[in-house]
């Protein structure tokens, strides 16, 4: 093939469309002296490297045997004559093994002083000792929700007491001994108006609490509190502290109890367990519900129990008899109307009423489910607190007006309060 002539006419610039039309020069050579200059100088810093680790080694012999050459001498004396003759033994020192472990060792402790406080009772430590097995933890479930509390053992054969808000709404409940044993317990009745509840357990061997008169409570006085903090995670938890109050009138719900109150720390699981004094009897029922309203307020030691002699005479009447004399009803249960349903339905705000007992004077009058009560008396009802209030300040045979909202219309009742005898089934 004919050798192509590299002449090009004047108006040729060597570029046609989009770069030179000249051939791409020839860069081997240069690539190829790059990469023999990279190459010899890699080959430069290898025997460079190799020389140091020699050089090193070699300093680091000649230093180890001056080292092992190092003597020392001394001008002979009449002293070091006798040291000559006599045989030297150097003690060499020791070096730990690779193989040791350091460990931590623990010194033989003396038992703990008793804690007894002054002017007579027992000690802290044999306080909790007696009680621990007559404290219960208690689980309820729902179909909305599961919630705890602790319970304290009323006698050998079952029964055990504990606040009313934990059990009221409960499904199932179960109790839990400090043996780890586990029950399903029976409700034998609540009282809401004194927040106490009665359970019962198929046992017959439990350890049941001594109770003491919390009549006799001074302010000052040292108490202890058993219970479940946050739940049954923390059961068994004991907190102490003293009487910071008696006979302090409490409003709950629009009722008023009369309390012990304590600055032992209680919190929420705490409910329903023992107060216990220097002696180590039971002296109240804690009741967290009460703490509940301080919680937001930050405030911190101010706990309320139920004084014994409260207790008696309410769990008395629920054993008997399985719910409390005296205590009035209306005969009617209901939930809080919600704001989206008043709007929606175009109803005032009021209780809708779920459940009519049978055999009350409300079912004998008429009043159905689905009716909405909006006042007993002059008090004005929008929720089933507002209905218990209400009728806490009256009592059985009593009669009130009730105004009831039914299908745009109201209508005026009046109604008899009857006895509260509340079926458990």
């Amino acid at each position: 093939m004919s050798e192509r002539n590299h002449s090009y006419p004047d108006w040729d610039d060597s570029v046609y469309g989009t770069g030179p039309t000249d051939p791409p020069k020839n860069r081997g050579t240069l690539v190829a002296l790059l990469l023999i200059l990279i190459i010899f100088l890699c080959g430069i810093a290898t025997v460079l490297g190799l020389l140091n680790i020699r050089l090193f080694q070699e300093l680091k012999t000649d230093h180890e045997k001056k080292e092992l050459g190092i003597t020392f001498t001394m001008e002979p004396t009449e002293e070091s004559d006798e040291m000559l003759d006599q045989s030297v033994q150097v003690e060499e020192p020791s070096i730990p093994s690779s193989t040791a472990v350091t460990s931590m060792n623990l010194q033989t402790a003396p038992k703990g002083i008793d804690n007894i406080p002054e002017g007579g009772g027992i000690s802290l430590q044999e306080i909790y000792t007696r009680n621990i097995p007559s404290v219960v933890s208690i689980t309820c479930q729902s179909s909305r929700s599961s919630f705890s509390g602790t319970g304290v053992i009323l006698s050998s054969d079952g029964y055990i007491v504990t606040n009313a808000h934990v059990v009221e709404d409960a499904d199932t409940i179960s109790v839990q001994l400090t043996d780890d044993r586990n029950y399903t317990a029976r409700l034998v009745g609540f009282d809401e108006i004194s927040d106490l509840a009665v359970l019962r357990i198929d046992s017959t061997d439990l350890t049941p609490a001594q109770f003491g008169d919390s009549s006799t409570l001074r302010v000052g006085d040292t108490v202890v509190a058993i219970g479940d903090p946050l739940g049954a995670a923390f059961r068994g938890t004991y907190t102490n502290g003293i009487v910071s109050a008696i006979n302090r009138d409490v409003d709950l719900n629009g009722r008023t109890m009369t309390l012990i109150q304590t600055n032992a720390a209680l919190n929420s699981g705490n409910s329903g367990g023992p107060l216990i004094n220097c002696y180590g009897q039971v002296i109240g029922i804690n009741t967290m519900k009460i703490g509940a309203f301080t919680d937001t307020a930050g405030v911190e030691g101010l706990g309320f129990a139920i004084p014994s002699t409260q207790v008696k005479e309410i769990v008395d009447q629920i054993i008997s008899q399985g719910y409390v004399s005296g205590r009035p009803t209306l005969g009617i249960t209901g939930e809080t109307l919600s704001t989206f349903y008043q709007h929606y339905y175009r109803m005032p705000a009021g209780l809708y009423i779920t459940a009519v007992d049978d055999g009350s004077d409300a079912d004998s009058k008429g009043i159905q489910e689905g009716d909405i009560l909006l006042y007993l008396d002059d008090t004005r009802i929008n929720n089933p607190d507002d209905l218990k209030t209400a009728v806490y300040d009256c009592e059985v045979g009593q009669s009130v007006d009730v105004i009831i909202y039914r299908r745009g219309q109201q209508y005026r009742v009046q109604l008899t309060l009857q006895e509260d005898i509340p079926n458990y089934g």
